[in-house]
């Protein structure tokens, strides 16, 4: 958010740094380890965070198709067990939602038949960018911790940038005597 590099500019306490890490936090808060997950590839919470029924939606990941048109993919994060069932699931759920982009983040490699079922879905054409993109895609968090990103136009960030400042130069807040009293 402000052009700050963790581990270089502030020490990061925790969060999961590797696979086990992730394992360790899926075990022992699931919901963090969903929210933990999304923000690994830029996604928002389905329900800002709420506990509970989810409709198969974990997260949204907003994209731009051309200059002025944002659009919003299907996020699920799975940290069990996971199936073809799964990948079948996304793809009614991005289809009842009508949306052109639906990610699997899963903590488990996925099986040969969820890539094949995954692939079956197709792709979308970007308006905006005239190309295609893979409509249903699944990304294990070892490849997300990899540094691998889902296969999308421009993803609009989750949070804004603030200005970009200069930190090497000392600043201050001068809020006069009249906002501390005397």
């Amino acid at each position: 958010m402000f052009y700050l590099d963790p581990k270089k500019d502030y020490a990061v306490t925790g969060e999961p740094e590797d696979l086990g890490g992730a394992m360790e936090l899926a075990a022992n808060d699931p919901y963090q380890f969903q929210w933990w997950a999304l923000s690994l590839i830029d996604a928002r919470p389905y329900g800002d965070k709420k506990k509970g029924a989810d409709t198969g939606i974990d997260g949204y990941l907003y994209y731009y198709d051309d200059k002025n048109a944002v659009h919003k993919g299907i996020v699920s994060v799975k940290s069990g067990k996971v199936s073809v069932k799964d990948i079948r699931d996304l793809g009614h759920v991005i289809d009842r939602e009508k949306a052109n982009l639906g990610i699997l983040l899963t903590l488990k490699q996925p099986t040969k038949d969820m890539v094949s079922e995954a692939v079956k879905k197709g792709f979308f054409t970007s308006t905006g960018f005239g190309k295609d993109y893979p409509r249903l895609q699944i990304l294990t968090i070892e490849e997300v911790l990899s540094g691998k990103q889902p296969n999308t136009p421009y993803t609009v960030p989750a949070f804004k940038r603030a200005r970009n400042v200069d930190l090497s130069k000392n600043y201050s807040l001068d809020f006069g005597a009249e906002n501390y009293g005397d």
